[in-house]
């Protein structure tokens, strides 16, 4: 390589003067390139690393936007199935299970959360860990409402093989013969009380009917009580299963004991004018899951449409109560 010739102008002559660089300009010459060259590079070198993506990082990021597409498009999937399962349970609460008077599942189980702190911290090493774990979140509740859902239909299933059973156990036809519907005195609801003459709830239904008369089992159960009950004098309490019981009170005699099963229609007393009562009746009470009900609503076993609408008409009556 031919080496570089300097001149310089030289006024006084009016010529051009060869300049000879010594060692130390040379040197500071190479120097000076050599620098220029290495921050050029690094200069490129950077600038290739940030703003210019290898065709390995090319494709990483084009699998990475496609994984966060499907992950987007996965958790409005979840949404769907979710209102989807929203209104299973709602059906399941007030249809499915209301046949079977049935309690709804409550809130807090259907809803309880899964697993506990720190469960998805493993998740936010990752890219985009927000949409990840808000992903993975609904797929833990769905799992959970699935099962809870899958055990509750499990439950009605069993109820409904057992509805034939649970038919004979249900109270439903009135605890005495009383067909022309004469008998009846007062109606569940607020009433006059006969001694202080003041309004208190009736929690039951009252039939007139001589002393002696006999009273039946409105279904199958076990008898839990005959014995003397405060306010209701001689009394006797069944206990039906799947969450009724009922009640009869005032009683002249017992036909049956504590622990013993009986059956729809059996007699299991007389009637009588024992404890808080003003007169020879029976009073009988319905209770479901530990409350009161109107008892007029269980005789539809033993009363057509027209007598079950006079039953009504007549234990609406607002009047004064026997006991």
């Amino acid at each position: 390589m031919k080496r570089k010739v300097y001149y310089k102008y030289n006024p006084q002559t009016l010529t051009y003067d060869r300049i000879y660089p010594s060692i130390k300009d040379r040197f500071f010459t190479v120097l000076r390139h050599l620098l220029s060259g290495i921050l050029i590079g690094f200069g490129v070198f950077w600038v290739t690393i940030y703003f210019l993506d290898s065709p390995r990082e090319k494709e990483l990021k084009k699998e990475n936007q496609l994984v966060q597409a499907q992950y987007k498009i996965l958790s409005k999937r979840m949404d769907e199935v979710s209102n989807v399962l929203r209104d299973i349970q709602q059906r399941d609460d007030n249809l499915y299970r209301a046949i079977f008077h049935s309690d709804p599942i409550s809130s807090s189980i259907r809803n309880s959360g899964v697993g506990g702190l720190g469960r998805y911290d493993y998740l936010m090493e990752l890219s985009n860990p927000d949409l990840i774990v808000q992903t993975t979140k609904k797929m833990d509740l769905i799992s959970k409402q699935l099962y809870v859902q899958s055990n509750s239909f499990d439950e009605i299933v069993n109820m409904a093989k057992n509805q034939k059973d649970r038919l004979l156990h249900i109270p439903s036809i009135q605890p005495v013969s009383d067909k022309s519907l004469k008998q009846v005195a007062s109606g569940y609801g607020t009433r006059i009380d006969p001694i202080y003459g003041t309004p208190r709830f009736h929690a039951g239904m009252d039939f007139v009917a001589q002393t002696g008369t006999p009273i039946y089992a409105t279904g199958n159960g076990t008898v839990i009580l005959a014995d003397w009950k405060q306010g209701y004098g001689k009394c006797i309490m069944i206990d039906h299963g799947y969450g009724y019981k009922t009640l009869y009170g005032h009683l002249n005699e017992y036909s049956v004991h504590a622990g013993q099963k009986v059956t729809r229609g059996e007699k299991i007393g007389e009637v009588g004018n024992t404890g808080k009562s003003t007169g020879s009746h029976l009073h009988y009470e319905v209770h479901v899951k530990g409350q009161p009900d109107n008892p007029a609503k269980y005789y539809f076993m033993d009363l057509t449409p027209a007598e079950y609408d006079k039953m009504l008409q007549i234990a609406a009556n607002h009047g004064q109560v026997m006991d």
